[in-house]
């Protein structure tokens, strides 16, 4: 078949790989001629694992094509993607300004039948105004859809390309024709395409993600109960983890959700029932101790250091809001080093993949270390905010000879208790007791 993807950010570019990976023709089109010149020269400017093999495949084998014309891009299309940004506005509601935008735009370069898909994640009613913006100047028939993406970032590719569900919302059915040929290649196991009205569809994405966003920050509350208790929030994840009702995701504590879907889709959900008179508490709450959560250390390190760390360098492991990706939207690690610097703290970072990013945004506010271990030079403590692999098994004898203290604040509880006991370390996590060294640290 042949698609147009129209941005190429995130989801975009994600769409129209594995879709040309599937043999589809995919052309995608972006407004940022810079960004499409990244692309056409080889480029990914996204870290996804998998995701750079599958573009120079795609890209040299013909099938994936990039370019700024929309015209030129959308010629010839059975289906045609919008997968463009819904940043929150100050009122909490996704602004749909640069969907809308394109949707007036195709109007009247359609030159035959094609079903529009919103791809992007959008308040219930926009397929509506997607229609109403092209049929403004619409000379041929077409369809608009809603099909929500549920690409978890760091595994994106293989979601994609083995969705354990594919949701659509239509009433056309030749659109739904159209759609089953389109995803045929990924569910052949069986896994179900979901069919329902365009509003149903908009609303399982909010949904979906405004769950489990609540389901961590329940976990996140119990932790906290668990500190003043004197229980364990792990055991209390894997006791409750094997029950079949409750299941075993999203119950790891932790310093906050980020990222570029659940703060923003939590949001925009309350916003949308506050649009329809609806006071979701649950909501409110979410987003109140999410908010809270992200800088929970932040009291410990005080208090460990009797309330003053200025002239005090700390030592930070993890930028990027979850491990696998170099997406810092909403990351908690910025909330952490501004209220360190606020605090009269020098920071020093190091993250995989995020640091161009963070540098790009702050500046030289902070130090980049070029490893793990460089971060921690002279350091007075190490804060870890993000589970990367790497942190977990560290080399603790290399540690010991560059911090300064052997001090460890834990966001993501990476570190078991027994083993920090045996490292001699003193260890603050979420949800569990410190660990306190008896050797004396240099404070």
């Amino acid at each position: 078949m042949k698609l147009a993807v129209v941005g190429t950010g995130y989801v975009g570019l994600v769409t129209g790989t594995c879709f040309a990976e599937t043999g589809n023709q995919v052309t995608c089109v972006d407004i940022d001629e810079r960004k499409v010149g990244k692309l056409n020269n080889g480029i990914v400017p996204i870290y996804e694992p998998g995701l750079e093999t599958l573009f120079h495949r795609n890209v040299e084998e013909g099938r994936l094509t990039f370019t700024t014309n929309l015209e030129e891009g959308i010629k010839g299309a059975e289906v045609i993607f919008l997968a463009l940004p819904t940043p929150p506005g100050e009122d909490g509601s996704a602004d749909l300004k640069y969907i809308l935008k394109v949707a007036s735009d195709l109007g009247p370069i359609l030159s035959q039948y094609a079903v529009i898909v919103d791809k992007s994640t959008v308040p219930v009613g926009t397929a509506e105004k997607v229609h109403a913006h092209i049929a403004d100047n619409a000379k041929v028939d077409f369809d608009v859809v809603s099909n929500p993406e549920f690409l978890r970032e760091g595994v994106a590719v293989e979601d994609f390309m083995k969705p354990d569900r594919v949701v659509i919302g239509t009433k056309s059915d030749r659109a739904k024709a159209v759609m089953t040929r389109l995803y045929a290649p990924l569910v052949r196991q069986g896994n179900p395409v979901i069919f329902m009205d365009e509003r149903s569809a908009e609303m399982t994405k909010y949904a979906a993600n405004a769950f489990l966003a609540t389901k961590i920050t329940f976990m996140n509350e119990i932790a906290n109960l668990c500190e003043r208790a004197g229980a364990n929030v792990d055991d209390i994840r894997r006791g409750i983890g094997t029950d079949s009702r409750i299941g075993k995701r999203f119950l790891f504590a932790g310093i906050g959700y980020g990222g570029s879907c659940f703060p923003k889709d939590v949001q925009a959900l309350a916003r949308t029932a506050q649009d329809f008179d609806y006071d979701f508490k649950v909501l409110k709450s979410v987003m109140e101790v999410n908010y809270e959560q992200k800088t929970k250390l932040m009291p410990l390190i005080l208090k460990h250091f009797d309330g003053d760390i200025k002239g005090k360098t700390i030592a930070i492991w993890g930028l990027a809001f979850k491990p696998y990706t170099d997406d810092i939207r909403e990351a908690p690690a910025l909330d952490n080093i501004k209220a360190l610097i606020e605090a009269g703290a020098k920071v020093t970072v190091y993250d995989p993949e995020a640091m161009d990013n963070v540098r790009e945004q702050i500046g030289n506010a902070v130090t980049y270390a070029h490893t793990q271990y460089a971060a921690l030079d002279d350091a007075d403590a190490l804060v870890v905010i993000t589970e990367w692999p790497l942190f977990r098994t560290p080399d603790f004898d290399k540690m010991n000879l560059l911090l300064k203290n052997k001090v460890i604040f834990d966001g993501r509880n990476v570190y078991e208790l027994d083993q920090m006991i045996e490292q001699n370390y003193t260890y603050y996590s979420i949800g569990r007791e410190p660990i306190m060294a008896p050797v004396e640290q240099k404070v």
